[in-house]
C-alpha cells in the first residue's frame, strides 16, 4: 500500500530550500516581487548569431525577441542587450553572443510550469537567432530530474554490490536477503511519509536520495545485530521461540534506542528555518524509526517462519563454538587489538589523535556557498550555458545585488544620484543601475530614460548593483556588508543572491548553537542510561567530534580545494562547499556514530556488571561488536558510496563524507580512541555521583 501511494512522491519534492524567509535579503526579495515585479532572472537566453549581435539585422531581430518574451503570459519582465540600450556588459567580449533576461511570476511550482512552456519555444532558434537556455528555473529542473535518475542508479548499482558483500558478512544467501526485505519495506514506508508530508509542507528533493540510503543503512545494520543474536542464543541451545525472545529482550531494546539516539541527532535539523536541512528531519527521523520498527516486528516474525531455513546457502564455515554462541572465551581479532591498544593506551591515543587532527586541519580554512548551477554535471545545460556566460562577459549580470530604498514622499525627497554614484565606487563593483541612470567607476555613464523608471514604484525605488566578480564568494560576502553599512539618504535593504547566501550563514550560525545543544544533550542523556557513567558520554561526545571534523577536513581538501575532482567524477571546483553540508553531515554523521556507540557501550556494560574488571570487559565487549560494527560499517559505507554515481556534487561530498566518518568512526575511534581511553581512566570510567548512580538503578537500559 505505501508503495502503491507514495512510489510518485519524487515529482512532488523541490529542488530550493536554501533561504531563511525572516531574514533581510528573503524580505528584500518580496518587496522586490510585491512592488516591483522584478529580482533575479529565473529565465536567461544565451543569444548568438556570427554576424555580431551590433548588426542591424540581429539588433532588430533581438528587440523583436525581447518584446515576444516579454508578452508571454507569466512573465513580469524581460531584458536584454538591445532593450537597455546596448548596455555592454549583456554584450560578450567577442561581440557574438548577447544576454536576455527574463523574470517568471509565481511561486516555485508556477515559475517550473512558465518556464517548461518557455524552454520548448526559444530552445535552438527563435527570430532566426540561435538560442541556448539557462537560468535558475532550468538549474532547479535538472536538479529533479537529475535527483530522480541518480537514485534509480544508485540503487541499481548498490544493492548487487551489497548483496554480494552481505553473503559474506551474513555467511548465508537466505540471512543475507532478510536485511534486503527490511530495507525494503522500510523505504516503501518512508516514501508514503514523505508522500504525506508534502501535502503540508515543501520538503527537497535530495531528501529522498539520503533516505533511501539512511534507510538501507539502518535496515542492514538493525538486522546484523538482531540476527548475530539471534544466532548467539541458538548456539547455546535455544529453541526458535526462546531466542527471539531473548534476542528483542537484549538486541531488540539496544536497536530500539539506536533508532531513537539517530531520531534525536536528526530532530536537531529541526531548529534550522531552512526547509532543506528540514526535509532531511522530516524524512530521516520515520526512516529511523521505521527501520526499527520493521526490525523489531517484520523480522522476528520472518526467523520464526525460516527457523533453521536461515541458514541455508552457506558461503562460509561455521566458525568456532566459542565465537558462534557469544561466550566470549575466544581471543579474535577484535580482542587481541584492543588488549594491544590498551598496554600502551597513551602512545596509541596520542598518535590516532594526531592524525585526526592532521586530516582535520583544512577544514579550518571552510568557505561556504549556496548552490548554482555549476552543482550540476558536465552534460548539464544550465551548468554549460552558465560557464559560457561566467567566461565570456565581463560581469556578473545574472547575480546582481538588489539595493531597495524607501523613500521619504514629500518635498524633501532626496535624489538617489549621489548614492547610486557612491555604490560606483565600492570595489568589485562593475555598475549600478538606477532611476538617476547608469554609474560605473564614481560617474554618470548613461543618462536616464524611458527604461529607467522601472526602478521606481510609489515612494520606493531600488538599485541594481551588478558585481564584476563571482557573487557568490568571500568577495560578495563582502560587498553586501559593504553596501548595508554604507550612509544612505534612505532606509535600505540588500537582496541579491550573495545577500542571500550571506544571510543564510548567519541564520544557520544563528542556530547552531541550539542544533549541537539538542545533539549533545540527547546523546548524552541515552549514553548515560545505557551506562550509568557521566565520563563515557562526554569521551563519546568529544571523539565524534574529533572524527567528524577529520571527515570535513577531507571533504574541504578533496572538494573546496578539488584534489578529488577526476576521481570522485567531474565537478567544476568553485572553491567552496555548498553551506548545508558540513551542518548535515555532521548531524547525520553524528547519529550514526552513536548508534555504534550504543552497540559497543551496552556490551562492555554488560561484561563489566558480570565480572567487575575493566581491562576483560573492555576487550570482551569489542571482541562481541567489532566485527559487527565494522560489517555494518562497511556496508553502510558501500550505500553512501553510492551517492558518488550521482551528477550533483554536493551529493557526491554528502555520500563521500558519510561513508568517510562512518568508517573512521568504526575502525580509529572504536578500534583505538575508545579502548585507549577506557584503559587510562580505568574505574573512573563507570563514575556518576550517588544520586545519579541512584536514578540509573531505576530507569537505566540494560541489555537483560
Amino acid at each position: 500500500m505505501a508503495g502503491a501511494l507514495g512510489g510518485g512522491v519524487i515529482k512532488e519534492l523541490s529542488a530550493g530550500g536554501f533561504v531563511d524567509n525572516s531574514t533581510e535579503s528573503a524580505k528584500t526579495a518580496q518587496v522586490m516581487d510585491d512592488r516591483f515585479r522584478a529580482g533575479a532572472p529565473d529565465l536567461v537566453l544565451l543569444v548568438s548569431d556570427e554576424r555580431g549581435v551590433d548588426s542591424p539585422a540581429v539588433a532588430a531581430a533581438g528587440a523583436r525577441l525581447t518584446e515576444r518574451v516579454a508578452d508571454e503570459p507569466g512573465v513580469e519582465q524581460a531584458a536584454s542587450y538591445w532593450s537597455l540600450g546596448k548596455a555592454a556588459p549583456l554584450r560578450a567580449e567577442d561581440g557574438r553572443q548577447a544576454l536576455l533576461m527574463a523574470r517568471i511570476s509565481g511561486d516555485e511550482d508556477q515559475v517550473q510550469n512558465t518556464f517548461k512552456r518557455l524552454e520548448s519555444h526559444y530552445q535552438h532558434r527563435a527570430e532566426g537567432l540561435d538560442i541556448r537556455v539557462g537560468g535558475n528555473a532550468l538549474a532547479d529542473k535538472e536538479m529533479s530530474e537529475t535527483t530522480e535518475k541518480d537514485l534509480v542508479k544508485i540503487e541499481a548499482v548498490t544493492f548487487p554490490v551489497l548483496l554480494v558483500v552481505m553473503l559474506f558478512v551474513f555467511r548465508s544467501v537466505v540471512a543475507a536477503l532478510v536485511p534486503l526485505m527490511v530495507s525494503g519495506l522500510t523505504i516503501l514506508s518512508v516514501l508514503l511519509v514523505i508522500r504525506i508530508l508534502t501535502l503540508f509542507t515543501e520538503v527537497s528533493a535530495l531528501a529522498s536520495n539520503v533516505t533511501t540510503g539512511l534507510g538501507l543503512g539502518l535496515a542492514i545494520d538493525y538486522s546484523l545485530i538482531l540476527i548475530k543474536r539471534y544466532r548467539e542464543e541458538r548456539g547455546r541451545g535455544s529453541e526458535t521461540d526462546q531466542a527471539i525472545a531473548t534476542t528483542l529482550r537484549t538486541a531488540g531494546r539496544t536497536v530500539l534506542f539506536s533508532a531513537v539516539t539517530v531520531t534525536l541527532a536528526l530532530g536537531a535539523l529541526l531548529v534550522f528555518p531552512f526547509y532543506f536541512l528540514r526535509s532531511f528531519a522530516y524524512a530521516g527521523i520515520p526512516t529511523a524509526l521505521l527501520a526499527a520498527f520493521v526490525s523489531l516486528t517484520f523480522l522476528p516474525a520472518l526467523l520464526k517462519a525460516l527457523d533453521h531455513r536461515i541458514e541455508k546457502g552457506r558461503v562460509l564455515r561455521r566458525r568456532t563454538p566459542e565465537a558462534e554462541d557469544g561466550s566470549g572465551s575466544g581471543e579474535g581479532f577484535w580482542h587481541r587489538l584492543a588488549t594491544g591498544v590498551m598496554r600502551f593506551p597513551l602512545p596509541v591515543a596520542g598518535a590516532v589523535t594526531a592524525l585526526l587532527l592532521l586530516l582535520g586541519a583544512p577544514f579550518l580554512d571552510l568557505r561556504l556557498s549556496l548552490p548554482d548551477e555549476r552543482v550540476l554535471p558536465a552534460e548539464s545545460q544550465a551548468r554549460q550555458v552558465g560557464s559560457d556566460i561566467r567566461d565570456g562577459f565581463r560581469a556578473q549580470e545574472t547575480q546582481a545585488l538588489n539595493v531597495v530604498l524607501d523613500r521619504t514622499p514629500g518635498p524633501g525627497d532626496r535624489n538617489v544620484a549621489p548614492y547610486a554614484e557612491r555604490l560606483s565606487k565600492l570595489g568589485d563593483v562593475s555598475r549600478v543601475d538606477s532611476e538617476a541612470g547608469t554609474f560605473a567607476d564614481g560617474r554618470l555613464v548613461q543618462r536616464p530614460s524611458d527604461l529607467s523608471k522601472r526602478f521606481g514604484s510609489g515612494h520606493s525605488t531600488y538599485l541594481s548593483v551588478v558585481p564584476s566578480h563571482q557573487s557568490l564568494s568571500e568577495e560578495g560576502r563582502a560587498l553586501v556588508q559593504d553596501i548595508r553599512d554604507l550612509p544612505a539618504p534612505y532606509p535600505v535593504q540588500v537582496g541579491g543572491p550573495a545577500a542571500e547566501l550571506t544571510d543564510s550563514i548567519d541564520s544557520m550560525n544563528a542556530r547552531l548553537p541550539v542544533a549541537l545543544a539538542v545533539i549533545a544533550a540527547s546523546s548524552f542523556t541515552v549514553l548515560f542510561l545505557f551506562t550509568g557513567s557521566l565520563l563515557l558520554p562526554l569521551k563519546a561526545l568529544i571523539l565524534n567530534c574529533l572524527s567528524l571534523s577529520a571527515t570535513l577536513g577531507v571533504l574541504v581538501w578533496g572538494f573546496q580545494d578539488g584534489h578529488l575532482e577526476g576521481v570522485v567524477g567531474d565537478f567544476v571546483v568553485t572553491d567552496s562547499i555548498t553551506w548545508t553540508v558540513p551542518v548535515l553531515l555532521f548531524c547525520i554523521a553524528f547519529g550514526l556514530s552513536m548508534d555504534y556507540e550504543v552497540f559497543l557501550l551496552s556490551r562492555i556494560k554488560e561484561e563489566y556488571d558480570r565480572t567487575g574488571d575493566n581491562v576483560t570487559s573492555v576487550a570482551r565487549g569489542l571482541e562481541r561488536t567489532g566485527s559487527m560494527i565494522t560489517a555494518a560499517a562497511v556496508l553502510i559505507a558501500i550505500v553512501f558510496l553510492g551517492f558518488l554515481i550521482s551528477g550533483i556534487v554536493y551529493l557526491k561530498a554528502i555520500g563521500i563524507g558519510l561513508a568517510l566518518a562512518v568508517l573512521m568512526d568504526a575502525t580509529l575511534v572504536r578500534g583505538t580512541l575508545v579502548p585507549a581511553f577506557m584503559r587510562l581512566v580505568g574505574k573512573g570510567n563507570w563514575w556518576a555521583p550517588k544520586p545519579l548512580r541512584a536514578l540509573h538503578a531505576k530507569v537505566g537500559l540494560r541489555e537483560k
